[in-house]
């Protein structure tokens, strides 16, 4: 069983899970989708069971699938290893560094990956950025072998180290009502429309569980899978916000949007930089973590003084 199963197959099925499309699966891996479609009836051919079955318009894994799915990434991830032991026995050590962030902190890691790659020539950079849950997938598959993120998961054996703090804020436009009041509580929010990010945030999540904590209802106003669309309807009016005053600072600063006077707001948060307790970090991506422990921090205070401007030094891939 098996024994005419090709790598190649093996990353088709694997693209496919990940990203639910053998059209998207094909821009990835480089091939056409007709190339994608024959490699994965080739991979079932061989498996002799389906593996993926028709879904509405898409396509899903079968039970078969997903078992399959999840060798393939565990094989591909050995054969990647493979590679750099094999580079590394001919003397070529990797420095290709592969990170999740998640959205809330896009806007703070690449500019320490500038910092970080001016002492670390050729650095090649694959960096991921999604929401929360998106960046755990991206771990447990090990697709990236560090994340940042504000909370470490549950559900997944890992490192997690805390390396900077950040603040979170319930934001609002000058003009809004509740900014006429000198004092107010969190139930005085349960009353208002709230702006929030898209199940699976991390900044989501957070929001929900200082409700839930309070015992209180969380009332949606909109849905958003964007920051940035949240900023700029929070400043229009259309609601209020909660979210990492790394992202809105331009907004506070220029009065665009500002902070609701609610008790203990701010909140203060840890970054963590993450990985899975079972796997060994590459030689660069022990460097990285030990960069952000000792100096991750600082480069987010020196930002906040005076975002730096400087040339990318480093190659990004997708």
């Amino acid at each position: 069983m098996l024994k005419n199963a090709t790598l190649r197959q093996l990353s088709a099925l694997h693209a496919v899970a990940r990203l639910g499309s053998v059209s998207r699966a094909a821009s990835e891996i480089h091939l056409t989708q007709p190339a994608v479609s024959i490699q994965l009836k080739l991979l079932e051919e061989s498996a002799g069971t389906p593996l993926l079955e028709r879904d509405g318009r898409g396509i899903r894994l079968t039970g078969a699938g997903e078992l399959m799915a999840d060798y393939a990434a565990r094989i591909l991830d050995l054969w990647r290893e493979v590679g750099d032991e094999m580079a590394a026995y001919r003397g070529v050590v990797s420095r290709r560094l592969r990170i999740g962030v998640v959205t809330t902190a896009e806007y703070l890691v690449p500019r320490m990956l500038v910092v970080f790659a001016r002492e670390q020539p050729n650095v090649e950079v694959k960096l991921k950025v999604g929401n929360r849950d998106e960046i755990v997938r991206l771990l447990t598959t090990q697709e990236v072998e560090l994340v940042i993120m504000g909370r470490p998961p549950k559900d997944l054996k890992t490192v997690a180290t805390p390396f900077a703090r950040h603040t979170m804020a319930f934001v609002a436009a000058p003009t809004h009502p509740l900014m006429a009041r000198k004092r107010l509580a969190l139930r005085d929010l349960a009353k208002e429309d709230l702006l929030v990010r898209e199940r699976g945030s991390g900044t989501r999540t957070t929001l929900e569980q200082l409700f839930r904590e309070a015992d209180l209802n969380l009332r949606i106003g909109s849905e958003l899978s964007s920051n940035e669309a949240i900023k700029q309807m929070c400043a229009a009016g259309f609601g209020l916000a909660f979210m990492s005053q790394h992202i809105c600072r331009h907004e506070l600063e220029s009065g665009e949007l500002t902070l609701l006077p609610v008790a203990d707001n701010p909140i203060e948060r840890e970054w963590y930089v993450i990985r899975l307790a079972s796997r060994q970090l590459t030689g660069i991506g022990e460097e990285f973590e030990r960069f952000l422990i000792d100096h991750g921090q600082q480069h987010i205070q020196d930002q906040l003084l005076r975002p730096p401007q400087t040339t990318l030094s480093m190659k990004v891939c997708a």
